[in-house]
């Protein structure tokens, strides 16, 4: 492989011009694909095969009414004040009018069916207060039992308001005519824009996460911040604006062909909108990283006097060698997301591992290409005068033993620390009352939940399939029982009748929890209704809604997530034990990668749900983690952890196979790799970390992980405790049986072989064994 890099990176830097051509129509032909093939992106999460999913089928096919999307607008006075005769007529003329938009279904004035309940609640007072003057009789008495049945299913759903007790607030469901994952984002827009525009004088309005959710901002001002901070770092590590500008360049290209290419798919399978966000977060980190890796080898040698095509196919060779296995763990690890049979999930996988193939891709070829035409301008002007000269560099010294424990010990025992709020995490999906403080769903959210109660936000959808059709007063006494039942449970506020089946033989309520749509009292209210099923008379029940789907997701979530991470640990123990040929050194490198993982839990269950820092991370309102982030971080992290256990402990492997004492090969190596390493944590951290600041929940809670999943890593376990640990190991490190050495196949991660074939000048006057420090002098 090294050597087959080494022949494409002098191609690439022979025939520049061409290779730089060939990448931007790459470029242009991936956003026509885009362009011409891209679908929807969805802002729902879904699992197919849950039982919520099952119950939502149901609907669809015996009753489409209820089955449709629906989302709520919730009215309210600008200065809080009782709405007016005017302002209800101008609401109720906008609902109408909504109602005949493309894609609804059907809209309710909130005042008409509030005024509806009113009276037939007083209708049915007056009916009994009659009939219990009037004589008994067959007739009278069936009239009674009826009345005394509609007046318990009105009791059952008394609290369910549509217009505030003040009367300054209303809330107006919107159904849709399809399915709520099918509704497309343009249906959802035109209701904003529809309402927003004919609002009466004085009447604001806020829109659910159901109707306003749509596809994040690829690119926001603080996405482009982490950029400029990435910027900096190169610009203060190389010293010249040329240097630095070329890891930005490549990776932009790199992103732009991976998430556009990754978006034609759009149009042919299922992609959740927070997808294109991982990929560039993905391809923009990794993007830099891996073209700094190579162009800080090509700078190093061009000091040395190596001739300059000539060094750009070594630091492809060797460190592009580096690149391409470093690049090839992190698509593992991410397209392994397809093993937990869930398929957003893999979907997210696949998109992330896409845009890894892509920046590797443009890592080997563009990069070179780029060093050619740049020539010795990729170096600032003093190092220029230096090229050639002699460099003299001080032999590390080995770590103190003392030291190195206690190193080791303060290391763990802050990870572990750090680590323990991850005992109380809880996953979920965020709602309304997650969003930004100035969004319309949360300040739906809030108004709902001040005017009508927490559990509006997130109702319930019940249905009963009864084991014989039902007509008549029947259908009344079955709604009757089967709601009393449901009002039973602990913590609901209201059941309310939504209807009947038209086969007769499956009704359908709405339930209000006494908790909002992600407390662990409505994720319990869930699992107590499901568990009262089959009622007397082999009534079945069955759970649906936004809430309802948002627990089963989670909970399946969990259940996979103990696998991958098996997959995770696994492939990382067998693909170090071959690059480092060693047992003990793959083991300590998989517990520190379990050590960081556990540690970006706990910080992010304290910020994110026990509300840490909160106003620092704009964490108003705590709750439950992203349900899918724990699994999506193995991967990711996983995959980074791997690039710079390589970067790293390659170097003191390498120190130690030309002979240096094994403790002195941990210092060389540490002292080899960590500016390099340094720079690319810095620059992943302030990319990954421009995105905690989205307007997006979801991308907020998966920036901060990656973020500081990479800084516990690279900082605390790499840079502190791996090397400890190494030094405290000795020789029995790099322990492997004689058996196992004889079968495993020689991986030159570090392209030594290469190195030796094709030798370049050298004016170090340190040992051989010391010559990687040369990295230090150079940048």
């Amino acid at each position: 492989m090294a050597e087959l890099l080494y022949r494409l990176g002098r191609f690439s830097a022979r025939r520049a011009w061409t290779v730089l051509i060939a990448w931007l129509v790459i470029l242009g032909l991936s956003v026509t694909a885009y362009l011409t093939l891209g679908g929807t992106l969805s802002s729902q999460v879904t699992i197919p095969g849950t039982k919520t999913d099952e119950v939502t089928q149901q609907l669809a096919q015996r009753f489409p009414s209820a089955s449709g999307g629906s989302g709520t607008i919730v009215f309210h006075t600008a200065n809080g004040s009782a709405f007016t005769d005017e302002q209800k007529s101008g609401i109720a003329a906008l609902l109408k009018s909504t109602g005949e938009l493309d894609g609804v279904a059907s809209t309710n004035d909130p005042f008409a069916t509030q005024q509806q309940v009113t009276q037939q609640a007083a209708q049915i007072e007056g009916g009994l207060a009659q009939i219990a003057q009037a004589p008994s009789s067959p007739q009278i008495d069936a009239q009674k039992a009826k009345l005394e049945l509609s007046q318990k299913l009105l009791a059952l759903s008394s609290k369910v308001r549509l217009v505030s007790e003040d009367d300054s607030a209303a809330t107006a469901p919107v159904v849709f005519d399809k399915p709520r994952m099918e509704v497309t984002q343009e249906t959802k827009d035109g209701v904003v824009d529809h309402v927003s525009a004919g609002l009466p004088a004085g009447v604001e309005a806020a829109f659910s996460n159901d109707i306003t959710q749509g596809v994040p901002q690829v690119l926001g001002v603080g996405e482009v911040i982490g950029v400029v901070v990435a910027a900096i770092v190169l610009l203060v590590m190389l010293g010249s604006l040329l240097a630095a500008a070329l890891p930005l360049v490549g990776a932009l290209v790199g992103v732009g062909v991976g998430v556009t290419a990754s978006l034609a798919l759009s149009g042919t399978v299922d992609m959740l909108s927070i997808t294109p966000v991982l990929g560039v977060m993905l391809g923009l980190a990794v993007g830099i990283d891996y073209s700094l890796f190579i162009l800080n080898r090509h700078r190093r040698q061009l000091l040395a006097g190596v001739d300059q095509h000539e060094s750009i196919g070594l630091a492809n060779g060797t460190s592009g060698n580096a690149v391409v296995f470093a690049g090839a763990t992190v698509l593992v690890a991410l397209l392994a997301l397809n093993v937990t049979g869930i398929g957003f999930l893999g979907m997210m996988g696949t998109v992330g591992a896409i845009c890894v193939a892509v920046a590797v891709i443009v890592a080997v070829t563009l990069t070179p290409a780029l060093l050619s035409l740049l020539g010795p301008r990729v170096l600032g002007r003093k190092a220029r005068a230096r090229i050639g000269q002699s460099t003299t560099t001080t032999p590390a010294q080995p770590m103190r033993t003392g030291r190195a424990v206690l190193t080791a010990l303060a290391g763990l025992a802050a990870l572990i620390v750090i680590a323990l709020p991850a005992l109380s995490i809880r996953l979920g999906l965020p709602d309304g009352s997650s969003e930004a403080e100035d969004s319309s769903q949360y300040q739906a959210y809030k108004l709902t939940e001040e005017k009508f109660g927490a559990g509006v936000n997130g109702p319930l959808l019940v249905v009963a399939e009864l084991p014989k059709a039902v007509t008549g007063d029947a259908v009344l006494a079955e709604q009757v029982r089967v709601g009393t039942a449901l009002q039973g449970a602990n913590d609901v506020t209201a059941v309310a009748p939504i209807g009947q089946s038209k086969d007769g033989a499956l009704l359908a309520f709405q339930v209000i929890p006494a908790g909002g749509p992600s407390s662990e009292s409505t994720e319990q209210l869930v699992r107590d209704l499901r568990g009262l099923s089959p009622l007397d008379g082999d009534v079945t029940l069955g759970v649906a809604g936004s809430a309802s789907g948002n627990i089963d997701i989670s909970e399946q979530l969990s259940d996979v997530l103990p696998l991958y991470l098996g997959v995770v640990l696994g492939l990382s123990l067998i693909i170090l034990i071959f690059v480092f040929r060693s047992l003990l050194v793959p083991l300590t490198a998989t517990l520190g990668f379990v050590l960081s993982l556990f540690a970006t839990f706990g910080a992010i269950t304290a910020i994110f749900q026990w509300g840490w820092l909160g106003s620092v991370f704009g964490v108003h309102d705590p709750g439950p983690i992203l349900s899918f982030l724990p699994t999506i971080l193995i991967g990711i992290l996983f995959g980074l952890a791997m690039d710079y256990q390589l970067f790293l402990v390659s170097g003191m492997r390498e120190a130690y196979a030309h002979g240096a004492p094994a403790r002195l090969a941990v210092r060389q190596g540490v002292h080899a790799g960590r500016t390099v390493v340094t720079a690319a944590a810095i620059i992943m951290i302030s990319v990954f970390g421009g995105f905690i600041f989205s307007h997006t929940a979801m991308i907020r809670s998966l920036g901060f992980g990656l973020a500081f999943g990479v800084l516990a890593d690279a900082f605390v376990v790499r840079m502190l405790v791996i090397p400890a640990l190494m030094h405290l190991l000795g020789r029995s490190a790099w322990w492997i049986p004689r058996w196992l050495d004889r079968i495993l196949p020689n991986v030159d991660v570090e392209g030594a072989a290469l190195e030796r074939s094709h030798p370049a000048p050298s004016h170090d006057t340190a040992p051989d064994v010391a010559r990687p420090t040369t990295v230090d002098n150079a940048v």
